[in-house]
């Protein structure tokens, strides 16, 4: 079985960055399911992560359990438990200091009386000295030479308040402790006084996330102020400025279910959460934004308060272009960059910009500040929120925060990247290079060019219901390119009420569509005829006999067989026998229906159903998956059926059952991108060399860690 796992470009990097591919990059290699760190049955979740100084030992804060969890790493393509420690509140951040780990706990009872400590953990548990901050801490960060820990505390706002703004006393701070022999001397425990320096809110600071350099100085971003200071290590104020404001072009500023980047933002506050320095004289933010808008990118200012450098929208853009851009979020924050991480590699000083909402990393080379390149984009687990480079292994880890295992989703995880020769492996699939800026996501279907090897069509499903697409794959190159984009329109309209889930060409140029209905939503089961603009020229409902015992799992692939249409239903309806599903037949000359039943296997966990047929030789392909996520997963197969028993009979009466054997476990190839085993199969298509492709569902990057395999499995 041969796997292709493509190299990332983007349209900021295609050009310039040839020889990175070639010799050193960043790939995962490893992710961990913070779940093991306990029973798993409770929510748990990575938010901010830090490394014991040999590298070996993994240490993150865990809200939901009131822990830190510890993970070894002394292999680290293979995580290890560690479990967690208890620290007596919610733990807001950690750093760490040789093997010892300094946690900052809230044990706030209200906004309005807010409390908050220190405290030191051996990895052992052993517990020292706590100091008492008077306030909710957020971030933490220890001084290069381990001198002292600073605490950014916070002290948040209410955001049912006052319409969320500040200022809501008591205002913030930031704490200052002398750290001696990895042991906190309270005593030392001294402030400094942020009150009276941004425009915004000058009574109320809250400072939200701390960095210090090598010469002991300590900035900090004032989010909600829209303000950044730098503080000496006795707590003097030595400089203050505004973040500013940006102004963005070409986004996406409405959730209306379509990809159009032609909307503008004007004079929007950066409100950075993240900062890193990257030199003696220059900070890296990122600019989450959080009252008014977002604006999705980040910069590089100097200890003066002067823009060196914007992203402005070409952050976002990148995402857009690999598929990761959450359009839910279109009008809020966009792609939200968060945290962040700054490492030297091999001489070359990156930057990491972490996209919570997006699920991905932005790597920069940050050799020259005033002119930061995008090196690659990073798949992650779902909302990065930490992260902690270990340069001395080669090594740079995420913390993501989301944890959906409640609803049989992804859990929370620790991801591992290694710096390494060879090109990246991630995206399978890019816009990159194509003549305009292409959104795509939420990929269903996928259809191959019967004449040209390596080209494909695939079309998205009702994320974008506003926007139905078939998108045009080149995947002769590596990565694999979108190289155009047709909209499914009716009378030259975006077609609506459609829920696109198969695919296949009409041998005249054309593609009949297969539309998953759904009556409560007025989505009707229907196929679709289209020409090579995308315009529907023939519909055809699901009849009568068939629709009398719907449900919402209906059709979910369509092929074409020696002039006979079969479209899979994705699971049983209501005259079905139990784990017996139809494949539904049209004949095109006759315009009569049919089925035969095909005998899906019994679920593990949650259900079992079909996400795709498709033809090749002598064999009708199917992929049969459960709908189960990492560990839990246990079906995703292709399976194959003898085109000579796909004898269809009637509706209404008895179906002949059709024999099936397993033609591949995807489960190896799923699990050999390092990330957790993704649920949504979606797409298999053979093309014009005879070589078997799937593509994977990323469910429009919402509640997903956005990530879209796009894998060659070769000749089955």
């Amino acid at each position: 079985m041969t796997i292709r796992l493509s190299i990332l470009t983007s349209t900021a990097l295609a050009a310039a960055m040839p020889a990175f591919a070639e010799e050193m990059a960043f790939d995962r290699i490893a992710s961990f399911p913070v779940a093991r760190n306990s029973d798993g049955a409770a929510e748990s979740s990575a938010e901010i992560i830090a490394a014991t100084t040999d590298g070996m030992t993994l240490v993150y804060s865990d809200s939901p359990l009131g822990a830190i969890g510890m993970v070894d790493i002394t292999d680290p393509a293979a995580p290890a438990p560690l479990g967690h420690i208890e620290v007596g509140g919610e733990p807001t951040a950690v750093s760490v200091l040789e093997r010892t780990a300094f946690v900052a706990v809230d044990t706030s009872e209200s906004y309005t009386d807010p409390s908050g400590v220190v405290t030191s953990y051996g990895m052992d548990g052993t517990q020292g000295a706590t100091c008492d901050l008077g306030g909710q801490p957020d971030s933490t960060a220890i001084a290069p030479d381990g001198s002292f820990i600073a605490i950014a505390v916070e002290n948040e706002r209410d955001e049912e308040a006052g319409d969320g703004r500040v200022g809501q006393m008591p205002g913030g701070t930031l704490a200052i402790v002398d750290i001696a022999d990895a042991a906190l001397d309270c005593a030392s425990l001294r402030f400094a006084d942020l009150t009276g320096l941004a425009e915004i809110a000058p009574e109320d600071p809250e400072p939200e996330f701390v960095d210090v350099n090598d010469a002991g100085e300590i900035v900090v971003t004032l989010q909600e102020n829209n303000h950044i200071a730098i503080v000496g290590a006795d707590g003097t104020v030595l400089s203050h400025f505004s973040a500013g404001t940006v102004s963005l072009d070409g986004i996406d500023a409405s959730d209306d279910g379509a990809l159009v980047f032609d909307e503008n933002l004007s004079d929007i506050p950066r409100e950075p959460d993240g900062v890193q320095w990257i030199d003696a004289d220059h900070v890296a933010i990122a600019n989450e934004g959080d009252m008014d808008g977002g604006t999705r990118g980040w910069s590089v200012m100097d200890r003066d308060g002067n823009v060196v450098w914007d992203s402005g929208a070409t952050f976002e853009h990148a995402l857009v272009e690999v598929g990761h851009y959450p359009d839910a979020r279109s009008d809020a924050k966009g792609v939200e960059p968060e945290g962040m991480e700054f490492a030297t590699f091999g001489g070359t000083p990156y930057v990491f910009i972490l996209a919570e909402r997006a699920s991905a990393v932005g790597v920069y080379d940050v050799t020259d500040p005033a002119n930061p390149v995008l090196a690659q984009i990073l798949p992650s687990g779902i909302a990065p929120e930490g992260a902690v480079a270990i340069p001395e292994r080669n090594l740079l880890v995420t913390a993501n925060e989301s944890d959906l295992g409640a609803d049989g989703g992804a859990r929370s995880h620790v991801m591992i990247y290694e710096y390494r020769e060879g090109a990246p492996s991630y995206p399978h699939l890019t816009s990159a290079g194509a003549d305009r800026l292409i959104g795509w996501s939420a990929l269903s279907g996928l259809a191959a060019d019967p004449e040209r090897p390596g080209i494909f069509r695939v079309v998205n499903d009702s994320f974008f219901g506003a926007q139905p697409t078939i998108f045009t794959i080149d995947a002769t190159q590596v990565p694999a390119r979108i190289t155009d984009a047709t909209v499914v329109t009716r009378n030259g309209n975006p077609a609506q009420k459609l829920d696109i889930e198969g695919i296949a060409p009409d041998g005249e140029g054309g593609h009949w569509l297969a539309s998953e209905g759904r009556t409560d939503r007025l989505i009707p089961h229907a196929i679709y005829r289209v020409d090579a603009t995308g315009e529907i020229t023939e519909e055809v409902a699901f009849p009568p006999e068939l629709l009398a015992h719907e449900t919402r799992y209906g059709a979910e692939g369509i092929a074409m067989v020696d002039g006979r249409l079969w479209i899979a239903m994705q699971r049983d309806w209501a005259d079905d026998a139990e784990n017996m599903v139809k494949l539904v037949s049209y004949d095109l000359e006759s315009e009569e229906w049919g089925a035969v039943l095909y005998e899906r296997a019994a679920p593990e966990a949650g259900w079992v159903g079909l996400s795709e047929i498709t033809v090749h030789g002598e064999h009708v392909y199917l992929i049969e998956r459960d709908n189960q996520i990492g560990a839990a997963a246990a079906i995703k197969r292709i399976t194959r059926v003898p085109v000579s028993e796909m004898v269809p009979a009637p509706l209404g009466g008895a179906l002949p059952v059709v024999g099936h054997e397993v033609a591949m476990d995807l489960l190896p190839a799923l699990a050999a991108t390092g990330g957790y085993v993704v649920d949504k199969v979606e797409g298999l298509a053979f093309d014009a060399d005879g070589n078997a492709w799937i593509v994977t569902d990323n469910d429009g990057v919402d509640d997903s860690s956005g990530e879209t395999l796009l894998l060659n499995l070769g000749p089955l």
